[in-house]
């Protein structure tokens, strides 16, 4: 792992990793038209769990929102895990390979949360290891824009051809993702060796970012990542996680799964994450919103948030659909004005 720090100490990062586990983003916020052009970032903030043995696959199936036994060699997806009330501890990017199911979270909320799925591995034939370093995941690369798919092809022999598609190779594992402003978004993990030696021409094709630029990236594709400020604030629903593929309805019990089949089919209260900016750079995941049609209690929370590079943040906020496009206040009702954008999917309204 040193020998990756120094690469990116080196092209300019002071690699600092503050309370938030935010890095020093290479000295700026890169802007959402930076992106749509053509970026690279490399990520640490994320960790990974492996989990191992015979029984891996079945008895994440029994913990997770999605399907994990049937998940192919060639294909990842996302899931969350619930208390027993159904509300997300945590939510996860997940694949496999031969040996290991991995699950991709927050570093910050890895340590307990590998401790609690260790709890209930009970009989199970699995064992839950801290893979954020090792070897093969040394190095994670976010790429994406209008460049970034020939920029990686040059580096890496065979990419994903639809979103949440996987490819195993000597340069390591591509994860396709969600799309994020028209153009492919890749998540490369590989060795430090590989990453050094590609990381240079890259960054001479691409505009160069880090934790931010990669945050900035989901929020536009609408994609949530619980953190530790939201851990068990939402059901499922309320994130937009079943629209993203990340909940099973078919599958067997897993905790809180009750709660949320009945936020599907029963529920009362209709509630979405939407896409909005706000002019303070300063926002930050678990602030509540305001609606002025009824300023005295919050109307929603910010799932995520990330500076925007224009002086400002661009947000995922959960919240009340009814109040979605009207004023709508971040952190106080005389906080500044949400501006909500275009979701690159549809919210569709559900009872939650």
């Amino acid at each position: 792992m040193s020998n990756w720090t120094d690469t990116l100490s080196s092209m300019g990062a002071r690699f600092h990793i503050d309370e938030a586990a935010q890095v020093e983003d290479f000295g700026r916020a890169l802007t959402a038209a930076e992106l749509a052009d053509g970026f690279l970032a490399p990520v640490t903030d994320l960790g990974i769990i492996a989990v191992a043995g015979d029984d891996a696959a079945s008895f994440l199936h029994n913990q997770l929102t999605n399907d994990v036994e049937h998940l192919g060699l060639g294909e990842a997806r996302l899931a969350g895990y619930c208390t027993p009330k159904g509300r997300l501890q945590a939510t996860f990017l997940y694949w496999r390979d031969a040996d290991a199911v991995y699950l991709q979270l927050p570093r910050t909320i890895q340590p307990p949360l590998q401790k609690r799925l260790t709890m209930f591995v009970l009989r199970a034939k699995a064992k839950l290891r801290d893979a954020t370093d090792e070897a093969p995941f040394a190095a994670v690369l976010g790429i994406g824009g209008a460049k970034g798919e020939t920029a990686l092809r040059r580096h890496v022999a065979q990419l994903p051809d639809a979103a949440y598609g996987k490819v195993d190779g000597q340069s390591g594992t591509v994860i396709r993702l969600a799309d994020v402003f028209g153009a492919p978004r890749y998540l490369w993990l590989t060795d430090a060796e590989t990453a050094t030696a590609a990381l240079p021409g890259l960054a001479g094709e691409l505009a160069l970012g880090g934790n931010q630029a990669w945050q900035l990236a989901s929020i536009h594709a609408g994609v949530p990542q619980v953190t530790a400020a939201t851990q068990e604030q939402f059901v499922p629903q309320m994130v937009n996680l079943e629209l993203l593929g990340g909940v099973n309805f078919k599958k067997g019990c897993y905790p809180g799964q009750e709660i949320v089949a009945r936020s599907q089919y029963l529920g009362k209260l209709k509630r979405r994450t939407a896409l909005a900016t706000v002019a303070n750079p300063a926002a930050r995941a678990g602030d509540e919103v305001f609606s002025m049609l009824d300023p005295g209690q919050p109307c929603g929370m910010v799932v995520n948030a990330a500076a925007n590079g224009l002086g400002g943040a661009d947000l995922l906020v959960e919240m009340k659909l009814d109040a979605l496009g009207e004023d709508v206040r971040h952190g106080a009702a005389g906080g500044p004005v949400l501006s909500f954008q275009h979701m690159p999917y549809h919210l569709d309204a559900l009872d939650v």
